[in-house]
Parts: C-alpha cells; structure tokens; sequence
C-alpha cells in the first residue's frame, strides 16, 4: 500500500554497491550541500562483495584500477580477496560522509518522471514488510549492476533429482557447505569457476573443472611489488596514481593488442599456458578457445594458482558435455563418467539492468531496449537520469568513477542555466551497434533487453579510458545533442547554453 509520503530530494541513488558508493562520494565532494539518500534492497552495502560468499571470492581485476580515483588502495595484494574489497567500499563511504545517506531494506519499484515538475517520483517498497511510500528527487542515478540478485543463470541438467550430493550455486552458497575431503565438480569456465577451483583444491579430496569449451587464461602477480615500493616511498596517494597510470595503459595494450593482432595474441597467450602447465599437458584441449581474445573477458589467475594445482593433481580439468547427473556424480556426452559428492554450477548471471524497475517518462513505459545510450550513462528520451555502466574491456570502476564525475558536473551545469532538466536526444539518424561487444553467455542471453548503441559520438562505446577522461571528465558538459529545460516546459536551446563548461563543476 502506497503511503502519503512525499520527500524531496536532490538527487535518489539505487544501489549501495561499489558504484552506489562511488556516486555518494563525488555528490559529496563535488556538489556538497545538496540532498540526496542511497536505496539498498539488502541489510548492507558492497553489493556483489557483499553478496557473493564462496570460497576464494576476489577480483578479477587489480584494486588500482577497481578501487576509486579519490581513494587509494593500500593493500599489499593488487588482486584483492572479496572481505578486503568489501572494507574498502565501507571506509570510503564512511570517510566522505555517504554511509548515514544510506537506506536499508528498501527496494525501488517504479521511477516516474513528470516535465511539468521535472521531478522523478520513486516508489520504494519495504523489504521486511512489503509497505510502500514514495521518495521525490530531482536526478536519479542507477547503480544496481548488471545481474540478478535473487537468481544465476541455472541450466537444468537431465537426471538432477538422481545425485545423492548437494548442487550448489555460487551466487547462494551456503556458508557450512563441508567440502573437506570431498570430491567436487565444478561446472563452467567462467571467473567464478577459476576462482573456485584452486581455493577448494586445498582442502577437497579433488576438484575437476567440467568445461563445454575453453576459456582464455592468463597467470598476475597478486602482489604488485612496485606499487608497494612505491607507496613507502612517496606516500599513499602520489604512488596510487602513477600505479592507477600505469595499469591503466598496461590494461588498454593488451585489449587493443587482442582486437587487432588476434591471432598473434592467441599464440602468446597459450605459450604463457604451456609455460605455467605440467609437460605433456593438452593445452589446445583444455585452455585454447575456439574465439579470440577479449571476445569474452580474460580470466585472471592471481600467482599461477590454477596452473598449481592442476600441476599438484589436486584439481583436473575436463572438456565436455554433461549428458545427465546420476546417483554418484555426472555422466558426459563422451560416454565418460566423473564422480562427485558435490556438484558445483558456476553456469553464470541472468543479467538485469536498472534492477527489474519499472521506469516511465510522462506516463510513457520506458523500454531499455528501444533507448540509446549518450556517453555510456544517459538513456535517449529519459531526462535527469544516469546508469552506471563500467567497462568489460578494463576494471568495470574506471568507467563508473568518469560516469560520476560527468554527471556531477551535469547537474551543476544545469543550475547554472537557470534549468531544472536535461534530456538526452539523438539529432539526426544513428546506425546500430549492439551495446555490448562482449561474446559471454549472460550478455548473449540478455541482447534483446540492453539499450542500443550507435556507430557515432555520443552515441557510441569507445571501451577506451582516456577517450572517456577527455570527453567526460575534461571536455564540455553541454553538447548538441543535449536539451536543457524547466519544469515550465521553457526548452534551452540544444547545444547552445549561457556558457561552454569544461574541467570540474566548480569551474
């Protein structure tokens, strides 16, 4: 039952994960003063690091680049375990103020925005008791991630109901789980999977990793020594952004080198395999993708830990299909059997923008699918809101943290136009592309759902950091396919505002 409240805020944030966080923080640093609140549907903040609890949860990217650009990361490990990620995102959000902004076991269910008030009206529901009321803000920004909270993607296999053993989901993993002298099969390929294996070998009796096909590895030093050298010597900040730099450009080499050298980079990537794996090991079998690089996101391996204890014997790899479950483990499609006393379903993310919230502009549904995209954050048609969307090409944060910026700065901009609204909208045709260049099975399973893309500026992904500094945190805020207006209905004029803003939104 919807209440009679009607608060009025700045600016309503969905999602205390690390892009939530991160969006609390600027609006704190650079637009102080103004009210805003942070929605989390969970009792806590971290989102995935806060969610996710299986064994070995960590990054898949290194903390100079995940972490914030206003918060250096001082952890002795670059690829950093989960609880140290997930203390990172509680500090900085209690260091900048934004953990008393945050709202606990409330979920937004709809976002509805009137240009006759240029406001957004959000209406939140109560986790606990399903009691609903509504928040009013002026700007509304998406940080929910991508995926489903409630739910993985969970293919049923035939003969499920026949295995004696537990089958576990890692996005629900239960916390007495008893692996301990167990034989475990691990189904997937993907970054959860690779995490899981070598943190299970150590205590299970044996872990076998059942793959449909390969998927690109690569061994990282978990330990960056020169950022720790560094940071002793020229202090926390200073040595945070040259190692930010530094992994930035190291980062952007080798996804440009996959785009455009493919083949070459296939036959370095699997000699860097050979080298790390026993002799004699079938290498094209179990670690040489039919698709090139970066088609799908490169797999970590802090310290060469899989090569490990693949090379230990504590863990196996197995390329095949399940053909069914049976009473003691799987039954493949080659007519081989594995045994197990837990099966593992590292099968992937059902993905899930904004969500599940239902948004509509004027009374009009909003279909993500028929908007475009402005500058990777804004949708075509939905004024005063922005999405975070991070990169899959480098650390998904380096995108948000420009996202932030930009739309701080848009905020302020506005204001200073005397305009309470700004909508983006496409002048003249677009040709499409899809919005993700990114061969993974949730995005495959999802394409149909994700806003759209074009083939030119602003419209387009560039999956390139320093273009995205120069035109988000450096360039104009205002832009010809920009339209600044009031609640009035008084429209500015697109592209020609008072005055050309660029830097901070101080300036």
């Amino acid at each position: 039952m919807t209440t009679a409240t009607r608060e009025h805020l700045d600016l309503l944030v969905i999602g205390a994960g690390i892009s939530g966080i991160g969006m609390g923080c600027h609006f704190e640093r650079e637009l102080p003063g103004r009210s805003y609140a942070i929605l989390e549907s969970r009792p806590a903040l971290g989102g995935t690091w806060d969610l996710f609890r299986y064994p070995g949860i960590r990054s898949d990217s290194d903390l100079h680049t995940l972490g914030y650009a206003f918060k250096p990361w001082t952890g002795d490990l670059a690829i950093a375990d989960g609880q140290s990620i997930l203390d990172y995102i509680t500090e900085a959000a209690e260091e900048n103020g934004v953990a008393e902004h945050i709202r606990y076991g409330l979920r937004a269910v709809r976002a509805s925005w009137s240009s006759e008030e240029a406001l957004w009206t959000v209406e939140v529901e109560e986790v606990a008791t399903g009691e609903r009321s509504e928040i009013r803000a002026r700007w509304l920004f998406g940080a929910t991630g991508y995926y489903r909270y409630d739910r993985g993607h969970r293919p049923e296999f035939p003969g499920e109901e026949r295995f004696a053993g537990p089958v576990i989901h890692p996005q629900f993993w239960p916390e007495d789980l008893d692996y301990a002298g167990k034989r475990v099969v691990v189904i997937g390929s993907g970054a959860t999977a690779i995490t899981l294996v070598p943190a299970l070998a150590g205590d299970a009796a044996h872990v076998t990793m059942l793959q449909r096909s390969p998927t690109y590895v690569m061994p990282v030093p978990a330990e960056d020594r020169l950022a720790n050298a560094m940071r002793d010597r020229l202090g926390p900040m200073a040595a945070y952004r040259i190692t930010r730099a530094l992994h930035i450009v190291g980062q952007q080499l080798i996804y440009r080198l996959c785009r455009r050298f493919p083949r070459l980079m296939r036959r370095w990537i699997r000699s860097v395999n050979a080298k790390y794996l026993p002799d004699g090991y079938p290498v094209d079998v179990h670690f040489r993708p039919a698709y090139d690089p970066w088609d799908q996101r490169l797999c970590a391996v802090p310290d060469a830990d899989l090569y490990r204890v693949i090379g230990e014997g504590s863990a196996s790899v197995v390329t095949d299909r399940v053909a069914s479950f049976t009473e003691t483990g799987i039954e493949l499609e080659s007519g081989e059997s594995l045994e197990a006393d837990i099966i593992v379903t590292a099968t992937g993310f059902e993905l899930l923008f904004m969500g599940g919230i239902e948004v509509e502009v004027d009374g009009q549904p909003v279909s993500l699918g028929d908007a475009w995209v402005f500058k990777g954050m804004m949708l075509s048609g939905v004024p005063n809101f922005a999405l975070a969307v991070g990169y899959t090409s480098s650390s998904w944060t380096l995108k948000v943290d420009l996202v932030c910026e930009y739309f701080c700065r848009l905020m302020a901009f506005s204001e200073s136009l005397g305009c309470e609204a700004v909508v983006a909208e496409p002048v003249g045709p677009i040709d499409e592309r899809p919005l993700l260049d990114f061969g993974a099975g949730y995005v495959k399973r999802y394409a149909d759902g994700l806003p759209r893309q074009g083939a030119r500026a602003p419209w387009r992904l560039t999956q390139a950091y320093p273009v995205d500094a120069r035109y988000l945190r450096h360039g104009r805020v205002d832009d010809p396919e920009l339209r600044f207006f009031s609640a009035t209905g008084a429209a500015g004029v697109a592209g020609e505002p008072a005055a050309a803003v660029s830097g901070p939104a101080s300036s």
